[in-house]
């Protein structure tokens, strides 16, 4: 039994879902936001050339990721910074360049969201990262991360611009519903599954909201610092947690 479980264990490529986990997905997701905005506006390349790129190196890392034979920290991290990434640059196009507006793009992006949830269930018979032990799968995984990581920015940008709550507002906010999501895992019967995506991109406005509060002027509620310098220092922070912190791989289940 111990030796079946090794083997199932060194097949999964995703980490172990972990306090861990979700301290460094938030601090992903906050790189993703100012290291977005770093390219888009303080490069000034703007949001369609910078989704190309973001866009090039997520297909990149996906792929690699998808043929590597077992888990990987640095790579899985830098797959989901890449989908962060694409995802803040791809939000704010649709968002500002689209002329669709925050909530225009928080529905749409929802929408897609579902759909990919919907046809990797119907495609595979379950959503559950515990199950994420082939190609298709992996394909599915990362292509509802990449939705998600987008929805949350819209959302996040909706929350804190249009609906007037400000960057520490928002994340006041997204930090008591994880609280929720939390105490739903500890004292309720609800889907591991569901709370699981629920929690992931709760995680994406919160990050964004961070994200702005860290490099937004001061007179818009920031602290108005250098894009640059708060993206070196969230990655020495991922990349230290890892470090730090070895990850194991998840136990895949069948």
């Amino acid at each position: 039994m111990n030796r079946e479980i090794t083997i199932e264990q060194s097949m999964s490529k995703v980490p172990e879902v972990i306090l861990l986990f979700w301290v460094v997905k938030i601090a992903a997701t906050t790189l993703g936001e100012t290291g977005g905005d770093m390219v888009s506006m303080s490069m000034n390349l703007g949001y369609l050339a910078a989704t190309g790129v973001f866009a090039a190196i997520f297909l990149v890392a996906v792929s690699m990721q998808t043929i590597a034979r077992r888990f990987q920290p640095y790579l899985y991290w830098a797959t989901i910074i890449a989908t962060t990434t694409v995802g803040t640059t791809l939000a704010d196009f649709a968002d500002r360049s689209l002329g669709i507006g925050y909530a225009g793009g928080t529905l749409l992006l929802f929408s897609l969201l579902i759909a990919s949830l919907a046809m990797w269930y119907r495609t595979l018979g379950s959503v559950s990262v515990d199950t994420v032990t082939s190609p298709k799968a992996e394909m599915f995984y990362w292509i509802t991360i990449m939705f998600s990581q987008t929805l949350g920015t819209a959302f996040g940008d909706w929350t804190a611009d249009t609906a007037g709550i400000g960057y520490t507002g928002g994340a006041a906010v997204f930090g008591m519903l994880l609280l929720l999501v939390v105490a739903a895992y500890y004292r309720t019967n609800v889907s591991r599954t569901l709370l699981f995506w629920a929690a992931f991109v709760l995680t994406r406005p919160l990050g964004a909201v961070v994200g702005d509060f860290l490099d937004k002027p001061i007179a818009a509620g920031g602290l108005a610092m250098s894009r640059y310098s708060a993206s070196a220092a969230l990655l020495l922070f991922i990349i230290g947690c890892i470090i730090f912190f070895p990850q194991k791989a998840a136990i895949s289940r069948h």
